[in-house]
């Protein structure tokens, strides 16, 4: 009698923490749609978690699970935060009766995915670790989704065998590039959400198909692991060592230095600052810089630091988004300002001060054009596209098969 009393009441408390999650979603804009609240009330987000992981985590809605990490403790897999995992599922669309590819499996989300699409509806989730796909199939089972899922061993990357179109795709694992299996299965009009890397910024994108091209629909920003398998992309990392055993690292995930040895020896050059007049509330936002910088700015790279490399100056903070220039390179940084902060660049090198400017210049065209402006939108188009048809204010990410665009609307 003692055990069924003890069971029943964790019911109870797990049923009231998923409800209090629900709440707070609908409270903060995150689910909005009468399905999507439905499949969260239902769906018990404990049952696909490692077994004695607090409710309090389970069902906090900013915290993602991990469920797996390599030999080197890096998480390769895990269930998403509650936020972003409604966010992706909002920004589908999903109706009744659609088929939906879910790309990287947990059981989690492809019940709600099964939830939202109801009983005549189709959802496949695809992974390429046996570990991953196993334990997704026995927590969908002892959910009661087993039959409502097809979980499917393999390489997403090159589609999905026996299923001819989806009507939504959802990858839930950082994506570099957009395989072309997956427009190939997307069918006309239909919509796939992922995260996706462009020059190292992560935007999590819905597009809706349009013949042989994507257009954004709604963007957020969301981190996600990253991608693995044929889809996997390095980036490509460059050491500047600082003469005292530590360095600064450029990482580039799109591009490469043509001329990484004109770097030699930067660090010992004379640090020189240059400040954009261009400040911010402290508490205030400013994600859609890294953008416009992945968007406009020459040599765009991302900036990791050794511990113990002195990055910026007292009352100074810096950040890891820069630029190479020849034999020279920025990073952006911010000082007290009134009521706020001002942004400018530190830079090394031989040009240092030209490196600086051409930062500051990027950051001065981002409060002029694009601080109280519209969103960008985000357009796949195939490889061989002509640029010169792309609007202006229009930036360009190569990709392996694709041309990534981030296009900034005019403000006001």
């Amino acid at each position: 009698m003692t055990q069924a009393v003890d069971v029943v009441e964790e019911a109870g408390s797990e049923a009231a923490f998923r409800d209090a999650l629900v709440d707070k979603l609908l409270a903060d804009g995150m689910i909005t749609a009468p399905a999507v609240e439905s499949a969260f009330r239902r769906v018990p987000r404990a049952t696909f978690t490692p077994m004695g992981t607090p409710l309090e985590v389970v069902y906090n809605a900013d915290d993602a699970v991990t469920t797996k990490k390599n030999e080197y403790g890096v998480v390769i897999s895990s269930v998403s935060a509650p936020f972003i995992q409604a966010q992706m599922i909002e920004q589908a669309e999903i109706e009744s009766g659609m088929s939906v590819l879910e790309v990287g499996s947990g059981g989690y989300n492809a019940a709600l995915l099964a939830e939202v699409v109801g009983p005549d509806g189709l959802v496949v989730s695809m992974d390429i670790d046996k570990d991953v796909t196993d334990r997704a199939k026995a927590a969908l089972a002892e959910a009661g989704y087993g039959a409502r899922v097809r979980v499917v061993l393999g390489d997403a990357e090159h589609g999905v065998p026996d299923v001819e179109r989806f009507d939504r795709i959802i990858v839930t694992v950082g994506a570099w590039e957009i395989a072309p299996s997956w427009l190939e299965q997307l069918a006309d009009g239909g919509r796939i959400v992922l995260p996706l890397r462009m020059k190292g910024v992560t935007r999590t994108i819905a597009f809706r198909r349009d013949g042989d091209r994507l257009i954004s629909t709604s963007a957020q920003v969301a981190g996600f692991v990253a991608m693995q398998g044929d889809g996997a992309h390095a980036e490509k990392v460059y050491e500047l060592p600082n003469g005292h055993g530590r360095a600064i690292k450029l990482r580039f995930d799109d591009g490469k230095l043509e001329h990484p040895h004109l770097l030699d020896k930067v660090l010992a050059t004379e640090r020189k600052a240059v400040w954009s007049g261009a400040t911010i509330g402290r508490s205030t936002s400013f994600a859609t810089l890294h953008l416009w910088f992945a968007s406009f700015l020459d040599g765009f790279c991302r900036i990791a630091a050794d511990d113990g490399i002195s990055m910026a100056d007292e009352g100074e903070s810096w950040f890891p988004f820069g630029a190479v220039r020849d034999d020279s390179f920025a990073y952006l940084v911010v000082r007290p300002a009134a009521d706020g902060v001002e942004f400018g660049a530190l830079a090394y090198g031989l040009h240092a001060e030209e490196a600086g400017q051409a930062l500051a210049e990027q950051i001065q065209a981002w409060d002029e054009i694009a601080r109280n402006g519209p969103a960008p939108t985000f357009g796949v188009y195939s490889i061989n596209t002509d640029r010169s048809a792309f609007p202006e204010r229009t930036g360009v990410v190569t990709k392996d098969h694709s041309l990534i665009t981030i296009s900034w609307p005019a403000a006001g």
